[in-house]
C-alpha cells in the first residue's frame, strides 16, 4: 500500500482528506502537515496512526509520495523539496505560478522517474467524462461550441494570499479558470487565437479579476467559451457545460448531476452522477499512475500548455489585442511568444 503525506491542510486539503478516505483500501495517510498545527491534527485524525506536524521535511522519510494542496506561490519550493527526496506528487492545481517554476517541475519529475499529476479533479467527474465519450464519438455530429459557466462566490479576508495577483498567480481565470481552460483544450485539442476580459467590477476584494470571460477558436474551427465569477450572489446554472453539436446539445448538469441531451426527438437523461469534486477518482488514477509507471492524464506538460494559454490571454488583453495561442505545447514545434 503506498504510503502519503498531505502537505497543506486548508480547504483543498480538507477535500482531498475526504478523497483519500474513499481510497483507504489502496493510499494509507502517514502524515498531514500544516503550518496551523491545530488543522493539521484535524486532518490526521482522519486517518489511524498519521501524524500531524507544521514542517513536512519530518514526515518525506516515511512516504512514498505527497499531497501538496498548499497557496500557489509554495507549489515550486515545496514540489522541488519533495522530488529532489524522491517522491512522487500530486499537485493541487495550478503546477506554479511561472514557467519557469513549471519546467522546473517538470525536468525534476523525469530526471528522477518520478510521477508528476496535477489535480484538475473536474477531468476526472464521472459526467465530464462520459461527455468527453460521446465528442471522441461524435454521437451528436460534430462539435463547434463548448461553453462553460462556473458562478461562485469566493472570498477572503483582507490580507489572504488569494487576494493577491503575485501568490495567487493571477486572478479567478488563473486560480479557477484554469480547470475549464484544461477541460476546452481536452475536448476540443489546439487552439489557434482569443481573448479575455476579466474585472474586479463586483469582487474589490481581488487584486486582479474576480470575474472572467474567455472565448478561444481551435485548429477545427470550433469555439470554447468560459465564463467564471467569483461575485455571484445567486445562479441558475450554476456549474455547467454547454457543447453544441451539429446534430444535437449536450448538457452537463454539474451542480445537479445531470447530463442531458437536447435533439429534435426532445430531451433525454444519459446519466446521473453525485455531485461535488470526486476527488477519489482523480487519486485512483494518481495511485494507478505510480503503480504502473504511467503517465497522468492531468501531467505536468499537458498543464503547463493550459497555463500557457492563460499566460498569453492575460497579455494579449494588456495590450488591446487578439493573443496567438499556437504553439503552447510542449511537444509542439514553434512556440511563438
Amino acid at each position: 500500500m503506498m504510503r502519503l503525506a498531505l502537505i497543506g491542510c486548508g480547504n483543498m486539503g480538507g477535500a482531498l482528506v475526504r478523497g483519500l478516505e474513499l481510497q483507504a483500501a489502496r493510499l494509507s495517510v502517514a502524515g498531514t502537515a500544516d503550518l496551523d498545527i491545530d488543522r493539521a491534527r484535524a486532518a490526521a485524525g482522519s486517518f489511524e496512526g498519521a501524524g500531524a506536524v507544521t514542517d513536512y521535511h519530518a514526515l518525506l522519510p516515511d512516504v512514498d509520495a505527497v499531497l501538496i494542496a498548499l497557496p500557489h506561490h509554495l507549489h515550486h519550493a515545496v514540489g522541488m523539496e519533495c522530488l529532489r527526496a524522491g517522491k512522487h506528487v500530486f499537485m493541487e492545481k495550478p503546477l506554479a505560478n511561472s514557467e519557469r517554476e513549471c519546467l522546473d517541475l517538470i525536468e525534476a519529475a523525469e530526471a528522477r522517474s518520478r510521477t508528476l499529476m496535477v489535480g484538475y479533479c473536474m477531468r476526472y467527474h464521472p459526467i465530464v467524462r462520459r461527455l468527453k465519450e460521446l465528442l471522441d464519438g461524435r454521437a451528436y455530429g460534430e462539435p463547434f461550441q463548448v461553453s462553460i459557466w462556473t458562478e461562485q462566490h469566493t472570498w477572503a479576508p483582507p490580507g489572504h494570499w488569494m487576494l493577491r495577483a503575485r501568490t495567487l498567480g493571477g486572478g479567478q481565470l488563473f486560480s479557477h479558470g484554469c480547470h475549464y481552460i484544461d477541460l476546452l483544450l481536452w475536448f476540443l485539442g489546439r487552439p489557434v487565437k482569443g481573448v479575455h476580459f476579466g474585472t474586479n467590477y463586483g469582487t474589490p476584494w481581488m487584486e486582479k479579476e474576480g470575474t472572467s470571460n474567455v472565448c478561444i477558436q481551435f485548429e477545427s474551427g470550433a469555439l470554447g467559451y468560459h465564463f467564471g465569477t467569483w461575485g455571484a450572489k445567486g445562479t441558475r446554472l450554476g456549474y455547467s457545460i454547454h457543447a453544441h453539436c451539429t446534430e444535437g446539445m449536450l448538457d452537463a448538469q454539474l451542480t445537479a448531476g445531470r447530463l442531458v441531451a437536447h435533439t429534435g426527438k426532445g430531451e433525454a437523461l444519459l446519466m446521473e452522477a453525485e455531485p461535488g469534486k470526486h476527488v477519489h477518482n482523480e487519486l485512483a488514477h494518481f495511485a494507478d499512475c505510480v503503480e504502473t509507471g504511467r503517465r497522468p492524464e492531468t501531467d505536468g506538460p499537458g498543464s503547463l500548455q493550459g497555463l500557457r494559454v492563460i499566460w498569453r490571454l492575460y497579455e494579449a488583453e494588456e495590450r488591446g489585442v487578439v493573443s496567438d495561442l499556437r504553439g503552447c505545447g510542449l511537444d509542439e514545434r514553434s512556440n511563438p511568444p
